[in-house]
């Protein structure tokens, strides 16, 4: 098998994981970047503030997402984008959990998706001082890219993932999310079931 997945990476207006306001997808195929697309989000009533502090990060204002999708709008692309691929993210914990509170705020039922943390990845590659993502990053040879632009952070993202694999020697995501010891997590009703009828349910803690 190929080393396949899509990169993903959210930006915020604020706290809430529900307050997604752009999103940065990268596919890859067989080890090389094949697609990337990215787009702004309208974060739901009650959890679109955009904070002083999220906006220094990412430059994004509340007028930038006036007229862009809502996230019930705009999933059905994520998805289909992603098109049953592992994702792949930078403190993967952060960018799922935007999907499944963003997701369940908006009343609908939670996609299905196995993941793997490329932070997780980093700190059984490289030995670094920080594993903060441009440094990273530049470990594996991706500079000078706009962090927290959502789409740059993803590519980011997906050429760590390539250049772990090479430097581990294996050929798929599952290959090098065992040889450096990361859980594949899961989120959704499907994906959760499956990964505990293979794995036993100890797998979910």
């Amino acid at each position: 098998m190929p080393l396949n997945f899509t990169a993903i990476d959210f930006e915020t207006a604020n706290s809430s994981g529900a307050s997604a306001c752009s999103v940065g997808l990268v596919k890859v195929r067989d080890g090389r970047v094949v697609d990337k697309v990215g787009w702004l989000i309208q974060p739901p009533a009650g959890h679109d503030a955009f904070l002083e502090w999220n906006t220094k990060i990412h430059g994004i204002r509340a007028e930038d997402v006036i007229g862009a999708s809502t996230w019930a709008a705009q999933l059905p692309d994520l998805v289909a984008f992603a098109d049953g691929d592992h994702l792949v993210a930078h403190n993967a914990g952060f960018d799922l959990g935007v999907i499944k509170t963003s997701t369940t705020v908006s009343g609908l039922v939670v996609p299905d998706f196995q993941y793997v943390c490329s932070l997780q990845v980093s700190r059984a590659t490289y030995h670094l001082d920080s594993y903060r993502l441009p440094v990273v990053a530049m470990a594996a040879g991706f500079e000078d890219f706009s962090h927290h632009d959502a789409l740059a952070d993803a590519e980011a993202c997906a050429a760590i993932m390539i250049h772990a694999a090479a430097r581990h020697e294996v050929a798929t995501l599952e290959q090098l999310a065992h040889v450096t010891r990361v859980k594949i997590g899961v989120i959704g009703p499907v994906a959760t079931k499956e990964h505990a009828s293979t794995h036993g349910p100890m797998a979910l803690n």
